[in-house]
């Protein structure tokens, strides 16, 4: 037997912190939130038509303590250790509840999930607009639209070369982005050092209550962090250690270039010119010479924005197929990590999301009217399950974090309000697209359950049996040497259903040997590992096939291996059971059963579970074939579909109508 090497499962350790670390992370993670200065401004003064000291100093200091209670605390301090196994993100913290057996949880985590994927269709599409849009103040007329799309398709394309190398390039270019956010806000804040004031709350308490329209400006503060989320989603990609660090620095250059943007917008006889931002006015403040290379700089930026939500919904997208909240799909591993991935079918979906968003809205200012939307009621959701995994993580702190979420709801709860506005204007499209996700989520998670709710387990010990009976009919044909079926059950003691099925429902399957085979990917990249169990000596055995993640599936080879080896120690023989070609051939031969299940027709489903049923068979069909997941070779396959029940079957009175035989007719005379 095969020795079963045990491998790492901490999914953080090649994430400390160093210098590279601390680049990457930077280059990763704070283009969304870094690059909010862009428009953050604009959107608080109504595009530049207001500008009176109760709106500007009440927003400033809306967004000085955003950034320190929601993005420092929240998310810096209590979410970046509620961790599952190395990954980040709402679904992290479903799977930590699901383990405690909180079964509510499911409701807010596809909630979040569904506005987060809204948000990665407007994230990319507002941020590099409102960076390349500012060649309009150098060339009026030019048309920005097809240049951001042309944009938009290079970087979806260079997702295949995974975040460990887009952060190397990107990591310096934000370095350069965040230092020019600091000179620029130390040079206008030192015009006017009055503007420091604003880390007084009192100045929100002010635009709220006493100032027209003071409430509903905080939708447009609320900007300011809607890269937050992305901090945690990405903590598989960089690690806890380097994204705290990298915080400490780049979330004060954030206040330093808000509060030069402040004080700049305060200064006596200020106004924006045509076709001017609050942000590309700062920088004619300081020099106007410095607008081409802020243009190319803030562009460079805003492309990197859109990497921290890409990479954040390869996570969030990965996590759900784990917890089986969504069909497999492709997932690629650029990196010798297991939390830095590629998942093709959702980059190319996100490509096309951000192109119709692009064509629709066309200006970064009318995207601004359908972003933070869907984020608010994200970040609603991440604390409500961080809250309260928490209480049951620390119980007896339980009232310390009933009252710290509690005054994070609340916030998020006026940011949120602020915010229902915007349903009136943009906000529609990002909510339509919200529901259209949850609704998907949710109905092909109602289909699991119906799945599960059949028996899917079969004692081994009611098996043997049967496959002894079935070898010892002369009357079966042999269908293959080796007859091999893929196997859930993680373990030689239980077999799926479906494959029971397979085996004795229909004619029943005889073969040399019968092999169910369990596939399980390691948290190491590297690495084939294996073990056989016997199920009955020379007729049937159970593999446990170890894979690193990085290794190819590349199943037929590796079963023909393990096969080679048994025949070397004299475990079986590997002679072919057809006696016409026996001893002609050097290897014997192997046919692949892959099962599909299918509600079976005389299942009584209500309307309900009939859309479940098909959510599920189209969410499917978008995912891999099993043949394809367990990289076999198609011409080698029996794809076999098995009838399952998931309601109560349908039950029908029937009335038998026959004729009497006991007094047979009489002949007729010819």
């Amino acid at each position: 037997m095969s020795k079963l090497k045990v491998m790492s499962s901490d999914g953080v350790s090649s994430h400390k912190l160093s210098i590279a670390g601390v680049l990457i992370t930077i280059g990763i993670v704070f283009g969304d939130i870094g690059t909010s200065p862009l428009y953050v401004f604009q959107a608080i003064s109504g595009q530049g038509s207001n500008f009176s000291p109760a709106i500007i100093m009440g927003g400033l200091s809306a967004v000085i303590w955003t950034l320190i209670l929601l993005t420092t605390i929240k998310y810096i301090f209590f979410a970046l250790n509620a961790d599952n196994k190395g990954e980040g993100g709402i679904f992290a913290l479903f799977a930590l509840l699901k383990d405690r057996r909180v079964k509510w949880a499911i409701i807010p985590a596809l909630i979040g999930c569904a506005t987060l994927l809204a948000d990665g269709f407007i994230t990319p599409s507002i941020s590099i607009s409102s960076a390349v849009e500012g060649l309009n103040n150098i060339y009026p007329n030019l048309p920005t639209l097809p240049i951001v799309a042309t944009i938009i398709v290079i970087l979806f394309m260079v997702q295949q070369f995974g975040t460990d190398a887009i952060g190397k390039a990107f990591g310096p270019i934000m370095l350069i982005w965040f230092s020019f956010l600091a000179y620029l806000g130390l040079t206008n804040i030192s015009h006017n050092t009055e503007i420091l004031n604003a880390f007084n709350p009192y100045y929100i308490y002010n635009m709220v209550v006493n100032t027209e329209g003071g409430f509903l400006v905080l939708g447009s503060v609320f900007l300011c962090t809607t890269g937050a989320e992305a901090l945690y989603s990405d903590l598989g990609h960089c690690g806890r250690k380097n994204i705290r660090v990298s915080w400490s620095l780049m979330g004060t250059i954030l206040v330093i270039n808000y509060l030069g943007q402040g004080a700049l917008v305060l200064s006596d006889g200020f106004q924006l010119e045509e076709n001017q931002t609050i942000f590309y006015a700062m920088v004619s403040n300081v020099s106007p010479k410095l607008i081409p290379w802020a243009i190319a700089i803030a562009t460079a930026a805003t492309i990197i924005a859109s990497q921290a939500l890409i990479t954040g919904v390869f996570t969030l997208m990965n996590e759900a197929i784990k917890l089986n909240l969504w069909t497999n799909l492709r997932v690629k591993y650029p990196t010798d990590h297991k939390g830095q991935i590629y998942i093709p079918f959702i980059n190319w979906f996100l490509m096309i999301g951000c192109l119709i968003v692009i064509f629709i809205f066309k200006k970064a200012e009318a995207m601004e009217a359908s972003y933070g939307l869907a984020i608010t009621i994200d970040m609603v959701m991440t604390s409500i399950l961080l809250g309260f995994l928490l209480m049951l993580k620390y119980k007896k702190a339980k009232g310390v974090y009933i009252f710290i979420f509690g005054v994070f709801l609340i916030i998020e709860g006026i940011f949120l309000a602020s915010n229902l506005g915007k349903i009136f204007g943009g906000g529609a499209f990002t909510v339509l697209l919200a529901i259209g996700f949850f609704s998907l989520l949710y109905l092909y998670y109602k289909a699991r359950i119906l799945r599960k709710s059949i028996t899917e387990y079969v004692k081994m010990s009611n098996v043997v049996p049967l496959l002894k009976s079935v070898r010892e009919d002369d009357k079966i044909p042999f269908e293959a040497t080796n007859l091999v079926y893929p196997t859930r059950s993680d373990t030689p003691n239980k077999l799926d259903n479906t494959v029971f099925y397979s085996l004795f429902r229909k004619q029943p399957r005889k073969a040399g040997i019968v092999w169910f085979l369990h596939l399980d990917i390691q948290n190491e990249p590297w690495g084939v590992h294996y073990a056989v169990h016997e199920i009955i000596d020379k007729q049937c055995y159970y593999v446990s096939l170890q894979l690193g993640f990085k290794e190819e599936h590349r199943i037929e080879y590796m079963m023909q291996k393990i096969h080679d080896n048994m025949v070397l120690k004299g475990e079986i023989t590997g002679e072919s059971v057809f006696d016409c070609v026996k001893g002609k051939f050097d290897k014997s031969d192997f046919k692949y059963v892959v099962l599909n299940s299918r509600v079976a027709t005389d299942n009584k489903l209500t309307a309900f579970d009939s859309l479940c049923i098909k959510v599920y068979r189209f969410v499917k069909a978008t995912g891999l074939q099993p043949a394809e997941d367990f990289g076999l070779d198609k011409t080698n396959v029996i794809v076999e579909y098995i009838p399952i029940s998931v309601t109560k079957q349908f039950y029908q009175e029937m009335t038998e109508d026959f004729e009497d035989y006991s007094n047979p007719a009489p002949k007729t005379s010819m």
